[in-house]
């Protein structure tokens, strides 16, 4: 029986970076054998974070959001599933809202309070964390590894990719304003040239992760 991926977009756009990255991971865990099943998180109907309800934290509920909302088919689908790709733009110095939303509610779940046994997770699943950034790969070192141990935790072992420097723009020069920050040209050549290797990191990633 095939195993079954779970690929959670937690980007805006489509055909961009973070989307492009993900697309590549889940055809190198498709190539190793498994069945993707994809959630594009801004694309669902509307979901928020954790609500702090603890429901979760009652026995009938043991590592289970009973919170009801667009995100409930994806935890219910992580929940199943063999291995999670999960991967998210940074703005603004962090991963995107809708990360955060779906990252708080599947983290804490398996959260018991206790010091004996921290995670009530019975079934801990692979995971192959991405983010891309137009900063440089290591400026977000700390903050990637800080999500990666803690998905490491309460979800299951845990890698990441970090794509840095990315191009947000086909046209720099067609914005409204000069955006003087960066180098259009150098910014291209990156993505022609660095870009398509972290496709194939992604790629590798995806097949070795869920092999």
């Amino acid at each position: 029986m095939a195993k079954t991926i779970i690929a959670v977009n937690a980007g805006p756009r489509k055909g961009w970076n973070t989307d492009t990255l993900i697309t590549e991971a889940s055809r190198g865990a498709e190539s190793a054998g498994a069945e993707v099943r994809r959630f594009d998180l801004f694309r669902l109907e509307r979901y928020t974070g954790c609500i702090s309800c603890f429901g979760c934290k009652r026995e009938k509920n043991k590592g289970r959001c009973v919170c009801r909302d667009g995100l409930t088919p994806v935890l219910d689908a992580i929940r199943e599933a063999d291995g999670l790709i999960i991967g998210s733009p940074n703005y603004l110095s962090e991963l995107t809202a809708s990360f955060r939303a779906l990252y708080e509610r599947l983290i804490f779940q398996n959260l018991t309070y206790s010091r004996e046994t921290p995670c009530c997770n019975p079934r801990p699943i692979p995971v192959l964390l991405i983010m891309t950034s137009n900063a440089p790969d290591t400026m977000y070192s700390a903050l990637v590894e800080n999500y990666r141990q803690t998905l490491s935790r309460f979800v299951g072992p845990a890698e990441a990719l970090v794509c840095g420097d990315t191009l947000q723009l086909k046209d720099y020069g067609k914005t409204d304003w000069p955006w003087t920050m960066f180098n259009p040209e150098a910014k291209q050549k990156r993505h022609e040239t660095v870009f398509p290797e972290e496709c194939r990191k992604a790629f590798a990633l995806g097949a070795k992760l869920f092999s």
